[in-house]
């Protein structure tokens, strides 16, 4: 598969993934500021920039507290770029700074997946390696008190407070359960390598690779999980499942070069926009990392924009089942754009379509085979009991590997071989 060399744009569902890398509200393809002279803008509309001083002079003069200018003024920027979808928003510099992150593959802090559940900050696991695992803490821990702060279920604030330049230290206040009392944690913060591929073998001959969130590592970290599964499995692979239930999407291209790691030829994704650079084609290059071998993508209603378009393409395609619960259903690219100001405006450019031309926007993609019982979130399955066998403790793997046997014995009947597959050109 050959690299590309531009950033057309990127997907994500604001949902956060924790510290490994929260894809706070959004992740990005970083375009240049706006460099068009002033006077060669449009002019506001006289009688709305009018109408907009009026209320702002009303506010500043009769509101019942005093209103800071800086505050009022970014209320209105993130109220006017807010209301024009979900999707798009205002990010002060800190917040730019935080999604620019989300992507890199790596950030300052102390290494732990985190989540909000029952009314707290639990963590889901401390990556391999990092301070947090050095230090002691475990899957299950209830973060109390961060330094000075109290957390209770505030999750964007656990994750900022923990963030922190390289060396610097940060003291956190843990609850665990069958210990009395809280149990204090000081930590000296390191630049942490966050990994969204993680791949174990359910049994002989089949892998299964998890991809948490769409970075600019994601592709290089699949082809490798994949080697690694080949050199586990020396009979060869008979078969993979993918899993991308609740992966918010992230990076554009890091979801279509996975896309592409499992086609040969064909488009992935088309997207329609205003501007010349929001209308864009982008297709697969020679190369299947699996050889043709059968593939299943396991997804949820958590499963968004990137993961879409890689369930998308591969479902168009013929190339792979698509196992769970119809997904989130976002269509649309959003651009982030650095502004003078050192914040960032998070605009949706464009509108994108799976190969046969089909919009998700709000609808979702409905799986080949749906899954029984509920959406259980995948991360609280994952890190269960290593001991007991991924698919006996998760329903949704246990569905998709019977599925993917199933693909794998069709492929070998002579039969197999002339069952023709819907191909996009």
């Amino acid at each position: 598969m050959s690299a590309r060399s531009r950033t057309l744009g990127t997907l994500a569902a604001g949902v956060v993934l924790g510290f490994c890398g929260a894809l706070a509200g959004g992740a990005l393809a970083e375009r240049a500021p706006e460099t068009t002279h002033p006077a060669a803008r449009p002019a506001l509309p006289w009688e709305e920039a009018s109408q907009f001083a009026e209320v702002y002079e009303r506010i500043k003069r009769d509101y019942v507290d005093e209103v800071d200018d800086h505050a009022l003024m970014e209320k209105a920027l993130r109220g006017m770029v807010a209301a024009l979808d979900p999707h798009s928003a205002y990010l002060d510099s800190s917040e730019f700074e935080e999604i620019r992150l989300s992507t890199m593959g790596s950030y300052p802090g102390v290494g732990i997946e985190v989540a909000a559940e029952d009314g707290v900050v639990r963590i889901l696991r401390p990556l391999d390696g990092s301070p947090a695992q050095q230090a002691g803490l475990k899957a299950g821990d209830e973060i109390v008190r961060i330094d000075s702060h109290d957390i209770g279920a505030d999750l964007a604030g656990a994750i900022a407070h923990m963030r922190g330049p390289s060396g610097s230290r940060v003291r956190l206040a843990i609850r665990r359960e069958g210990t009395p009392g809280l149990i204090e944690f000081d930590l000296r913060r390191a630049e942490v390598e966050v990994h969204s591929v993680t791949q174990q073998t359910l049994e002989p001959g089949y892998g299964y690779v998890r991809i948490t969130s769409f970075t600019q590592t994601t592709a290089a970290e699949l082809s490798h999980a994949i080697t690694l599964l080949k050199r586990d499995n020396s009979s060869g692979l008979k078969g993979l499942l993918l899993d991308l239930r609740d992966n918010p999407g992230g990076v554009l291209e890091a979801g279509v070069a996975v896309a592409d790691d499992f086609l040969e030829a064909g488009v992935i994704v088309t997207a329609d926009g205003r501007t010349p650079e929001a209308r864009f084609e982008m297709d697969a290059t020679p190369g299947d990392l699996l050889n043709g071998a059968p593939l299943v993508v396991l997804v949820n209603k958590g499963s968004a924009s990137a993961s879409e378009i890689v369930a998308g393409a591969l479902k168009d395609h013929g190339r792979a089942l698509l196992v769970g619960h119809r997904t989130y259903g976002k269509g649309s690219v959003q651009t982030v754009m650095p502004l003078a100001s050192g914040g960032a405006l998070k605009l949706t450019t464009s509108r994108y379509f799976t190969p046969s031309g089909v919009s998700i926007q709000g609808k979702g993609i409905v799986p080949d085979v749906l899954a029984s019982g509920a959406d259980v979130p995948p991360a609280a399955l994952l890190s269960g009991p290593s001991s007991t066998p991924l698919a006996a403790r998760d329903p949704g793997v246990r569905t998709a590997l019977q599925t993917l046997k199933s693909q794998v014995a069709q492929a070998r009947s002579p039969a197999a071989a002339l069952t023709a597959r819907n191909v996009f050109p």
